[in-house]
């Protein structure tokens, strides 16, 4: 027989389903946005501000993390990033990075028990970033999620881990390059000859000079549109490296509220602004 407690409990919580669900309904009557990204800023924060031990700012900010999905989720945003761990985080205390990359092993272990439940829900787990800068465990519970996940396709989670935007951009010059140049290298084979090709070169050569959409062919997120909403708790208003290339026309949000602080009613704001943005209530006009 349930106790009492338990049948409290499962009263607020269809309680609060309900209220949701009728906020999103009203909040549906204007532009959804696609993609939401979270720079989560503030664990270590929070852990000093409520006197918790170090790594314990991270853990509760998972939880933070988990119902911020879920209320995209129920909003039907089909694409959420979170910058999980930079590429300059290996800076931090050993300690710290240790802390953070048992934290995330462990919690995608956890996802990975739930598979039935991922399927059912369409949710499709994407690591994004160089994966080489994670300890071998967590780089391989990495590639078990991505590999469960990938035939799904209705929720989206890009977790941005050993990210560097600046990378990102270095790195889809680079390849851009090297298709240039075997290109090049191809017609020289053929007996066509690059020295001509050389001399005729100018700035208006589309087939040999690299174009923006060859580095947009090779960013991380070439799959995966840009942000419509680009969130960073704790008040700053930096990227600090994150979606660099990706967020020129993106709604930026910084409440002061901590990453662990974080609720619904921070979500209700971000998208009642967003849905206020000039260019959006445009695009908007124009699909009517």
């Amino acid at each position: 027989m349930q106790s009492y407690k338990t049948i409290l409990n499962e009263f607020v919580g269809n309680f609060f389903r309900l209220i949701r669900k009728f906020i999103f309904s009203v909040l549906s009557v204007g532009p959804i946005p696609t993609h939401i990204a979270f720079i989560m800023d503030g664990n270590r924060r929070f852990a000093r501000k409520n006197k918790l031990k170090e790594g314990s700012g991270h853990r509760v900010g998972f939880f933070a993390l988990m119902s911020m999905l879920k209320y995209c989720y129920e909003l039907r945003v089909k694409y959420v990033t979170v910058f999980a761990f930079g590429a300059e985080n290996l800076n931090r205390t050993l300690v710290e990075v240790q802390s953070v990359m048992a934290l995330m092993e462990e919690k995608i272990e956890e996802i990975l028990k739930e598979e039935s439940l991922l399927k059912t829900l369409g949710v499709k787990v994407q690591f994004i970033g160089n994966l080489k800068l994670l300890n071998d465990t967590t780089r391989a519970a990495a590639q078990r999620a991505m590999a469960v996940t990938a035939q799904n396709s209705d929720f989206v989670i890009l977790i941005c881990a050993g990210y560097s935007s600046a990378t990102e951009i270095l790195n889809a010059v680079q390849k851009s390059y090297n298709d240039k140049w075997r290109k090049l290298q191809k017609l020289d084979s053929s007996g066509t000859g690059t020295e001509q090709v050389r001399v005729d070169f100018d700035d208006n050569d589309h087939e040999f000079g690299i174009s923006l959409s060859d580095l947009e062919r090779h960013m991380y997120m070439s799959a995966y549109p840009e942000p419509d909403i680009l969130v960073r708790t704790s008040g700053e208003k930096r990227l600090s490296n994150f979606l660099l290339w990706q967020s020129p026309q993106t709604y930026l949000y910084a409440p002061a509220a901590l990453w662990p602080e974080i609720s619904f009613w921070h979500l209700i704001w971000m998208v009642l602004n967003f849905q206020r943005v000039p260019h959006i209530l445009e695009k908007k006009k124009k699909q009517l």
